[in-house]
Order: structure tokens, then sequence, then C-alpha cells
């Protein structure tokens, strides 16, 4: 029996960055890992998408070379030499997670955990005690029943990031923040990109108004949607799909399914211990503490935020509960970003959640195509929009264009520091920059 203070199990962002500062603060922390450090997030979702997401960007900027007087440009997209750099940077970042495990005295395990009681987790035929288990197993693809799911044709996000060639026809299932970032990515790679959507508008968690507007701009980039239409069946190369009472179909090489992703518990043994958890993931208190005093759930396999970076602030909160310390995370304040070009991001309320509760707000909006460095970077298709309480409190902020996800985390700290939209406006902002749009937006109030 191997005794320590603290296991983890995964080493995604829940996982690695909660050993390393429980490892800095005293604790001997074991972390386990069924298949490759870092987690989903590293190996197989943000690091190697938004790796694409900028080759993708880069191409766009290529293809308008001649509004900045580059005429006669040709280039050639050497795929294989992409999906090398992806590899690339997924490898950089790994060996500097190993590196950050060994110099924090941080063990790793590499195997499959199984619970075997409250304080014990097996791995093979060794067996590991502590008085705190941290779960953070992550997540994986869900997929809907549909006639021919398991055509060789589909796969899910993991699968599209290693292949070989770009896809001619690649139709996605699903127009949320995988679907639209892989419809941005592959569009720009020259794809013929058609997304197919259940909802009648695409990123659900995003401003209606945002999300809409974000979509019109893929669309006339050459993405095709079919909104609120529901595939019925994947036959050879044909998708079958109702829209609207009738029946339609279209033709693709790859269809990717991006409609959400399932929390990762199969073989954790969890009803044998009593964890509570059903179909959204682990159920967890605010200080992500299972129904076992001692055994919490971060991350993605507790669906309560499927972010990366939720996932650290989840894991470091639990931590802190352990060590029995206070800190000032804002759950309620949870920024995110869409990586699609241009991108999108939001923080706090939308104007339609404000009206589905019945909360009084003010709206405003700020539009990239005033702004001098919009212009400047012929990125003039964007617009943010600014909530708040009559009282000038900030509410949220939903945005899409160049940077937002940068604008975004601004705004995220105002909200953190409780800042009024008085005080927003007082606050000087570099010209020429986007914030300045974020600050003239509150002029308005």
């Amino acid at each position: 029996m191997n005794k320590t203070d603290l296991i983890i199990i995964g080493s995604g962002p829940g996982g690695y960055r909660a050993a390393e500062y429980a490892a800095k603060n005293g604790l001997s922390v074991v972390m386990i890992e069924k298949d490759h450090i870092g987690g989903t997030c590293l190996n197989e979702g943000c690091i190697p998408t938004k790796t694409l997401c900028h080759q993708a960007k880069v191409i766009d900027t290529l293809t308008d070379a001649e509004n900045f007087g580059l005429s006669g440009m040709s280039y050639s997209i050497d795929f294989p030499k992409i999906m090398e750099r992806k590899e690339t940077v997924i490898y950089q970042l790994k060996n500097g997670i190993e590196v950050l495990m060994q110099q924090s005295g941080v063990t790793v395990i590499m195997g499959e955990a199984r619970l075997k009681d409250e304080h014990t987790v097996s791995v093979g035929e060794e067996e590991y005690t502590a008085k705190n288990i941290i779960i953070a197993t992550g997540s994986h693809a869900k997929m809907p029943l549909i006639e021919g799911i398991d055509s060789d044709i589909v796969i899910t996000s993991r699968e599209l990031l290693h292949i070989h060639d770009i896809p001619k026809r690649l139709c996605i299932v699903g127009a949320g923040v995988i679907g639209m970032e892989f419809a941005s990515v592959f569009s720009s790679f020259g794809s013929e990109v058609t997304v197919i959507e259940f909802l009648k508008e695409s990123l659900p968690v995003l401003d209606s108004d945002i999300a809409k507007r974000l979509r019109q701009t893929l669309a006339k980039r050459g993405v095709n949607f079919y909104m609120q239409s529901a595939v019925k069946e994947i036959s050879g190369h044909t998708v079958i799909f109702e829209r609207k009472n009738k029946m339609e179909q279209i033709e693709a090489d790859l269809v990717l399914i991006a409609t959400g992703r399932g929390a990762n518990t199969d073989g954790l043994h969890l009803e044998e211990i009593g964890i509570e958890n059903d179909r959204t993931g682990i159920k967890v208190d605010e200080n992500m503490q299972t129904n076992i005093p001692g055994i919490y759930a971060v991350g993605d396999v507790n669906g309560k935020c499927m972010l990366a970076h939720a996932a650290t602030a989840q894991g470091l909160h639990a931590v802190n509960h352990i060590l029995d310390k206070t800190d000032h995370i804002h759950f309620d304040i949870m920024p995110s970003a869409i990586f699609t070009n241009p991108e999108a991001a939001s923080v706090g309320m939308s104007e339609d959640m404000c009206k589905d509760k019945g909360i009084e707000y003010i709206c405003k909006k700020g539009y990239y195509r005033a702004n001098g460095k919009a212009l400047a970077m012929n990125e003039t298709e964007g617009m943010i929009k600014l909530i708040s309480d009559p009282e000038g409190n900030i509410l949220g902020c939903h945005a899409f264009g160049a940077h937002t996800a940068d604008i975004i985390q601004e705004v995220s700290v105002l909200m953190c520091k409780n800042t009024t939209v008085e005080e927003l406006k007082d606050m000087i902002h570099t010209h020429p920059t986007f914030g300045e749009i974020l600050q003239g937006i509150s002029e308005q109030f």
C-alpha cells in the first residue's frame, strides 16, 4: 500500500494544476493518468484546435493580402506540415508539464485508476491511499442516436485532429463551440463545409444577436448552415436530415459529430462506493466535494462548466478546501471564447438571459467599423454588447470580432472587482486599440 496526502485522477488542467498547487503547499501528491499527460485539453482539445485556428487565420490573412498592397501573392497548403506543427506544440507543452510535476515533487503514475473505497485507488496491482482524492478525468464526445453513426466517414474531434488530408466536403453535425471552430478552420483550409444544427441558432452559450452575426459572417465566407435541422441517417457518403418537415440530403467525405460531451466516469466504480452521479456528471457542492467527504470532482467530469480554465479554478478551489484556505474565485464570472475567425467571446449574463429571468437591464453596443485599430487591420466585422443593471453594475459582455477574447477578459476582471460602467468610462485605454470600443460603450450609459 502506497500512502500519500492527495490522489488526483487525471492530468488535464484540473488535475496537474491542482497537483502542483497542492505540492507547493506541502502535500504529498500522486497523480494518475490513463492516456496522455495534459489530458483532453492539451492532446485532443484546446491546444491542437487553437493551433489549427491560428494556421487558418494565417491563410485568411494571405487571402486578404491585396487589401494590404501585396499583389500577386501565391501559396500552397502543406497540410502534413500543418499537422506536424500541431504535434510539435503538443509535445513542447506536454514536456513542460512533465518537468513541472518533477520539480514540484508530484508522483505521476501511468495507468487506469479505479476507486476501491473512500480513501483507496488501485492502478493495476498497485494500491494508493490518501485522506483526499480529486477526480479530474475529463470528458468524451457524445454520439447521438443516428442511423449509420458507425460509418467509417463519421468521426469526432479527436479523430479529426489526426487526419492526413483536407476533406473536400466536410459535414459538421452541431453548431456549438467545437462545430463552429472547425467550420471556420476547414473553410479556410479549402473544404466545402456544411453545418447541420438542431437548434434555431448556433452557439447557445452566446447572446443570440452575437451568435447570429458570427454565423452570418462565416456564411459569407462560404460555410453552409442548415439550422433547425435534424440528421436522421448517414448512408455511404450521404447525410440525410429533416428540415421544415422535409427530408433533404448532402454529400460528404467526412462527417464530424460535434453534439456535446459527456463525463468520463466509466471504470471509476463510483456506484460501488456510493458517489452520486447522473448523465451530466459527478454531483458536487460549492467546494467541488462529492457526497463522500474527502472525494472531490473537478472539470468536465462534474458537468458544471466544460472549459479548461474552469477546471483549473475548480481544482485550485478543491485544494484550498482541503487546506482550509479561503480564496476569492468567482465561479459565477466565467469568461469563455470561441476561436473562429473572427473570434467570439462572452462573460456573465446575456441580453437573452436577462429577458428570460425578468432582470431589469441596460444594453449598449459598440461596432468595430468605427474603431481606428480595426480599420487599420481590416478587421471591421465585429460588435460588442455591454450589459449593466440600472445602477451601472456590469452584468455581462458578449462580443464577436478580432481579439474579443482579450476584451472579454478585461470585462471579467472589471466584474470580479465590482467595477461600474461609470468607473470604466474614466479608465484610460491605449490608442489605437480594440479596447477603446469597450470604453466608448461605457460612455453611452
